[in-house]
C-alpha cells in the first residue's frame, strides 16, 4: 500500500496567492480589474505573514530543537522556503506591475512621474502646497544612531530609508565621507492618501506616489543634508492571538486591547527595495534589531495594498462593468417571505441573486405578529450592518432575540465585540463563546407560534457565507430557506447546545463536527468506494475553500484507489496531491475570478440516487474538529438540482478555471469546444432560469 503524502498547507496557499497574480496578466480584463488582483494579492500576503508566518515562527520559539515534533515541523525551514518562495513571486509582481501595467496606464492617458521629475508650474505649485500644508506637520523624521536610536517601527506602514551626509563648507567627494541615515514614515494615517492627483497636463492625468512627494521636497525635511540614496521599507508583524490562553471576561479584556497588542507584534517579515545597497540593509537591520531570515525582496513600491483606492480619473472606464443580481420571482411575487418558505424551500445564490432578500426575511420576522423569537450566529458582518440593524429593531418591537457572537473571528474580533455591546444594549441575549470552540456556523432560526393543530412553524436559513451583505456582493456563496421539520429539529438542538452548552445526543439530519460530520462523510466515501468496485458509476465532488485534514484526504485517496472519480473544486489551502498513483483518480480544480469562490458544496452520485451538501465547513481539521459548523443535506430535489447544474458549470470551466498539478503549479486547462468562465455562465444560467418571470428585467 502507498504511503500517502500530502502537500504543506502553507506553501500550497502560496500556490494559490500566485494564482491571483496570475490574473493581473490578463490582458482581457479592464486595466483596473487588474490593479486590483494586484492589491488582493498584497493584501492576502500581508495577513498571510500576520498570522501563518507569526504561527511558525512562535513555534520555532517555544519548542526545542531536538523536540520530535520540531523535527516533524521544521518551522525554521519552512519559513526559509516561504520566504524563498515570496520573494520569487516579488520579482513576478515587480516585473508585471512596471513592465506590463505602468504602460498600460501611460496608454490611457494616465502617468507616475517619479520624484525627481519635471512638472509644469501648477502642477508644482500644487504639489508643494500639498507638502508644505498637510504632509511636512505630520511626517516626523528620525536620525538612526547605530546602538542608540532604535525606533519602532509600526506593522504594514511604509517607511523611508534615506542615506544622506552632512553638507559641508568644503568640497569633496561625498564617497570619502561617512553616510548617515534616516527613516520617514509615510503618514497615510493621517488622512493623507498614498496617491497625490496633480493637475491635468495636456490632457494627461498626473498621479504621484506619496513617497516620491516627500522625496522632492525632502531638502526642506532634512536642510543640512545632502540626500543620496532613498527606499521604501516595510515591517510585518505577528498579529496571530493564541485564544486558548484566555477564558470568559479575560478574553474580552484581551480583545480590548487587540489593536495594541498586534501593533508590538515581533516582527516577521522586512520587506525593501531589492535595489538597496548591501551595507545600508545591514545598517538597518542591525540598528532596527530585524533578523536576517525576515527579509523579503521587494520592489520600489511597497504595501500595495494600496492599490484598492487608486484614483481612475475615467471611472467607471476601465472597470468592471457591475451586474445587477437576478430576481426570484417566488419573493417578488409573495406578499409574505415568511409564508413561502413555510410552504417551500428557497435557495440563494450570491452574487447572483441579492442577499436583500435575506435582510427582508429578518425584517418581516422582526416585526409579523405570529414570530415568538429569532436566533442566529454571527461571524463576520458588515460595517453599518442591516443584519445587526434588523435584530435590534426586531428586539425593540418585542421579540426574544439572541445571538451567538463569536469572539475569536480573526481580524473582526473589535468590531464582532462592538456589535454584541450594542445589541445587548437593545435588549438582545448575547452568548459569547464556547470553551475551546469557535463558533463558525451561519444560521438563522425563526421560532413562531405552533399551527391550530399542533405542528411546528418555524422557519431557518444556512449559509455557506457570513450574513455580511457587503462580501454577498463579491462572495459566491449559498443561503438555503426551509421549514423542514427534521432539519428544523436539529436546528433547534444546535442552538440549544450554543446557549446551555449541553450537547444531544445525535442530530438526525444536519451534519457537526465532533457529533456526525467526518463519520457521515467518510460513510458516504465508503458507499463510492463500494460502487466502484462493483464496476458501478462512483463520482464525489468536494467545493470548499481549503481541502487540509490528512484523515479526510485519505478517504478521498482511498476512493481514488477504488477507482471512484473524484472532483475536488478547492480555492485555497490544498494539501491533497494528484497525480499520484492513489490520487490518479483525483483532479483539483482552482477557479478564481472577479468573484471570491467561497461556497462550500459536497457531492455523492449515491448509485444515483445524488446526494448534495451545503453548509459553513471546510475541510480543514479547525473546521472539523475545532468549530461548531452546521452543514445540511439538501431535501427538495429541484433545489438539489440546480446545484448539481453549478456544480458541473463549475467543472467545466476552462478560462478561470485551473488543474493543481503535482508539484503545486496552476496549469492551463487546455481544449473544450467553448470557452466556459463559470461565473459569467452562471449569471447567464440563472437569467435563463428566472429572467422569463421577471417582466421588467432588462
Amino acid at each position: 500500500m502507498a504511503t500517502y503524502r500530502f502537500f504543506n498547507r502553507d506553501i500550497s496557499w502560496l500556490s494559490f496567492n500566485h494564482r491571483v497574480l496570475e490574473v493581473a496578466y490578463d490582458e482581457g480584463l479592464p486595466l483596473y480589474e487588474r490593479i486590483k488582483f494586484l492589491a488582493i494579492y498584497s493584501n492576502n500576503l500581508e495577513e498571510f505573514y500576520r498570522v501563518r508566518v507569526s504561527y511558525y515562527r512562535e513555534l520555532e520559539r517555544s519548542l526545542d530543537p531536538e523536540h520530535p515534533k520540531y523535527k516533524s515541523v521544521k518551522p525554521d525551514a519552512f519559513i526559509r522556503e516561504i520566504n524563498k518562495i515570496v520573494s520569487r513571486h516579488q520579482i513576478e509582481f515587480n516585473e508585471l506591475f512596471y513592465n506590463r501595467i505602468l504602460p498600460k496606464l501611460e496608454e490611457i492617458g494616465i502617468e507616475l512621474p517619479a520624484f525627481d521629475a519635471r512638472l509644469n508650474a501648477e502642477q508644482e505649485a500644487h504639489a508643494h502646497s500639498i507638502f508644505s500644508h498637510e504632509v511636512l506637520p505630520a511626517v516626523q523624521p528620525i536620525l538612526l544612531i547605530k546602538k542608540r536610536i532604535r525606533p519602532f517601527l509600526r506593522t504594514g506602514q511604509i517607511y523611508i530609508a534615506i542615506q544622506l551626509y552632512t553638507k559641508q563648507k568644503t568640497l569633496g567627494s561625498i564617497k570619502v565621507r561617512t553616510p548617515r541615515y534616516a527613516l520617514l514614515k509615510l503618514p497615510t494615517d493621517h488622512d493623507i492618501s498614498r496617491f497625490i492627483q496633480l493637475p491635468v497636463r495636456e490632457g494627461r492625468h498626473s498621479v504621484m506616489f506619496l513617497e516620491d512627494l516627500i522625496m522632492r521636497y525632502a531638502h526642506e525635511i532634512f536642510p543640512g543634508f545632502h540626500i543620496n540614496n532613498w527606499y521604501t521599507i516595510k515591517i510585518t508583524r505577528d498579529a496571530d492571538l493564541d485564544y486558548e490562553d484566555y477564558d470568559n471576561e479575560d478574553l474580552i479584556e484581551a480583545i480590548e486591547q487587540l489593536e495594541q497588542t498586534r501593533a508590538v507584534g515581533r516582527p516577521n517579515r522586512f520587506q525593501f527595495n531589492k535595489e538597496m545597497p548591501e551595507n545600508m540593509l545591514h545598517f538597518l537591520l542591525e540598528t532596527l534589531d530585524i533578523s536576517h531570515d525576515t527579509i523579503v525582496k521587494g520592489g520600489r513600491t511597497n504595501n500595495f495594498r494600496n492599490f484598492f483606492s487608486f484614483p481612475n480619473p475615467f471611472h467607471p472606464q476601465h472597470e468592471l462593468e457591475n451586474i445587477k443580481p437576478i430576481r426570484l420571482p417566488v419573493f417578488e411575487n409573495a406578499a409574505s417571505m415568511l409564508q413561502v418558505v413555510e410552504n417551500q424551500d428557497v435557495l440563494l445564490s450570491f452574487p447572483y441573486q441579492s442577499f436583500e432578500y435575506f435582510i427582508s426575511f429578518l425584517q418581516e420576522a422582526g416585526h409579523n405578529g405570529d414570530v415568538e423569537s429569532i436566533k442566529i450566529t454571527q461571524y463576520r458582518v458588515a460595517s453599518n450592518s442591516a443584519v445587526v440593524n434588523s435584530l435590534i429593531r426586531a428586539a425593540l418591537s418585542g421579540k426574544n432575540v439572541t445571538v451567538f457572537v463569536e469572539l475569536k473571528a480573526r481580524f473582526d474580533e473589535e468590531a464582532n465585540l462592538q456589535y454584541a455591546r450594542e445589541m445587548k444594549h437593545s435588549g438582545i441575549k448575547i452568548i459569547y463563546f464556547l470553551p475551546g470552540l469557535k463558533v463558525h456556523s451561519k444560521v438563522a432560526l425563526i421560532k413562531r407560534k405552533v399551527g391550530p393543530k399542533g405542528e411546528n412553524r418555524d422557519l431557518s436559513f444556512i449559509g455557506t457565507g457570513n450574513f455580511n451583505e457587503k462580501t454577498a456582493r463579491l462572495y459566491c456563496d449559498h443561503g438555503y430557506f426551509t421549514a423542514n421539520a427534521d432539519i428544523i429539529s436539529d436546528l433547534n438542538k444546535l442552538f440549544s447546545y450554543l446557549e446551555h452548552q449541553t450537547p444531544p445526543e445525535k442530530f438526525d439530519k444536519i451534519l457537526v463536527p465532533n457529533f456526525n460530520m467526518t463519520e457521515t462523510f467518510k460513510k458516504l466515501i465508503d458507499k463510492e468506494i463500494k460502487q466502484a468496485q462493483k464496476g458501478e458509476k462512483a463520482h464525489i465532488v468536494i467545493k470548499v475553500n481549503g481541502l487540509e485534514d490528512p484523515k479526510m484526504i485519505s478517504e478521498l485517496y482511498k476512493a481514488s484507489e477504488a477507482g471512484v472519480k473524484i472532483d475536488c473544486l478547492v480555492r485555497g489551502v490544498n494539501c491533497l496531491i494528484p497525480n499520484k498513483k492513489y490520487s490518479k483518480n483525483i483532479r483539483i480544480i482552482r477557479i478564481v475570478d472577479r468573484y471570491l469562490e467561497h461556497a462550500r458544496v459536497f457531492y455523492f452520485y449515491a448509485g444515483g440516487k445524488e446526494k448534495v451538501y451545503i453548509g459553513s465547513a471546510d475541510w480543514m481539521k479547525r473546521n472539523l474538529y475545532r468549530r461548531i459548523e452546521c452543514v445540511i443535506p439538501i431535501p427538495d430535489k429541484k433545489l438539489k438540482q440546480e446545484l448539481i447544474d453549478i456544480i458541473n458549470i463549475q467543472l467545466n470551466d476552462n478560462v478561470s478555471a485551473r488543474l493543481v498539478d503535482e508539484d503545486n503549479v496552476n496549469q492551463i486547462i487546455e481544449g473544450g469546444k467553448k470557452n466556459i468562465r463559470t461565473q459569467y455562465e452562471l449569471f447567464k444560467y440563472f437569467k435563463n432560469k428566472y429572467l422569463s418571470s421577471n417582466a421588467d428585467e432588462k
